[in-house]
């Protein structure tokens, strides 16, 4: 038996942010950056809570790839404000910290038998990650450079508001890493082994909203149309994922990440080509058994409108037309264009392809991978073509 959920209450396009009018009287923890005070950003969410609230604190130490002392630290500051509404403002670092905060707080609450129904909304700032419709959160140990994935359905958040206002002064290259990344999500939901009609069904609008819009956004901030088919995009993505899980692309994202400090969406970026190949699996020009995911790679190639006569053909051009894309973003095509160094990368490549094998996003990946499969995809990505 499968089963598909969705918890979060969703507000999107313009204006959305004015449905926090409606909190009246709660004590409000707030989690973002300090981009998000430097830029005035958090003023347009006071400007809604201010009038019928009096208590809010913010916390905004959130640092890129939070670190785990960046998490004890809120919890610290949350259990001080004993909050009835948590609010996560930012790109995906805020809301991945906000979750484990509020995660790791409520298991302290059950230690000492405290019951308290907290609303967690989430504002997401950027429009990649998803992660205001999904029970995961990454957060990274800096004394193992390795970045641990958290699932949860306790960190789903209750409410997600897209408003498209937020995402307007995002900067081109964040735009494109962040896009690159909402496609990575969709592609890998939708060949993942947990995938289904459900899943499929939010996949393929995902990735059909990013090769319509993406570029468009990328060369242009002002176009709110685009802007907002971006933000509607990251978010139904995650809510393919949530449920049907990803694959290896994010499973070596998340280390190159860790490894060499390369944007997560532009390693995704640098891998995806590589991985879509390698779960395709097609062997040779004579042999017509095709796998799941190279038939599921051609539908998509099909839905997209580009050539393809047949499964092989269909896989071999949206491979050529993420590259593409990729292209257009001017994201690099390698980790080497990306600036990692040779030696660097092989005396690392053991343990990439190690914690890579362990990640969780493997388990669902469409063709399960060995030590030495992810050494090649690894190498490949490094040397680009």
């Amino acid at each position: 038996m499968n089963h598909f959920q969705i918890k979060t209450s969703i507000h999107f396009g313009t204006d959305a942010l004015s449905s926090l009018q409606r909190i009246e009287n709660k004590r409000i923890f707030v989690v973002t950056d300090p981009f998000m005070i430097k830029s005035g950003m958090i003023d347009k969410v006071k400007l809604q809570l201010e009038e019928k609230n009096e208590h809010i604190t913010i916390f905004h130490n959130i640092v890129p790839d939070p670190p785990l002392e960046n998490i004890v630290n809120g919890i610290q500051v949350m259990s001080a404000a004993d909050p009835d509404v948590v609010i996560a403002l930012g790109g995906g670092s805020a809301i991945d910290a906000a979750k484990a905060i509020c995660l790791f707080n409520n298991r302290l609450n059950q230690k000492e038998a405290i019951t308290k129904e907290v609303t967690f909304i989430a504002i997401p700032t950027t429009s990649g990650t998803g992660s205001e419709v999904t029970s995961f959160s990454v957060v990274t140990d800096r004394t193992k450079n390795v970045k641990y994935p958290l699932v949860s359905d306790e960190m789903l958040p209750t409410e997600a508001i897209l408003d498209p206002e937020l995402v307007k002064t995002v900067p081109p290259f964040i735009t494109a890493d962040t896009g690159i990344d909402v496609l990575t999500h969709a592609l890998e939901a939708y060949v993942s082994t947990l995938s289904s009609d459900f899943t499929d069904a939010f996949s393929e609008k995902a990735i059909r909203l990013v090769f319509a819009y993406l570029e468009k956004s990328f060369r242009n901030g002002e176009d709110h149309l685009s802007r907002e088919k971006m933000h509607n995009a990251s978010c139904i993505a995650g809510l393919a994922f949530n449920t049907a899980s990803l694959g290896i692309s994010h499973s070596m994202a998340h280390i190159i990440g860790a490894k060499f400090h390369i944007p997560h969406g532009r390693s995704n970026g640098i891998v995806l080509p590589y991985v879509i190949e390698y779960n395709a699996h097609i062997k040779g020009y004579t042999d017509r058994s095709f796998s799941i995911a190279a038939s599921k790679y051609a539908e998509i190639a099909k839905l997209l409108n580009l050539p393809s006569s047949d499964t092989r053909n269909g896989v071999k051009n949206l491979i050529i037309a993420v590259k593409k894309l990729r292209k257009d973003l001017g994201m690099p095509a390698s980790l080497k264009e990306a600036g990692v160094k040779k030696e660097e990368f092989y005396q690392e490549l053991d343990s990439l392809a190690e914690i890579a094998m362990k990640d969780k996003c493997t388990i669902t990946n469409p063709r399960s991978p060995s030590i030495g499969d992810l050494k090649n995809l690894f190498e490949q990505a490094f040397l680009g073509n």
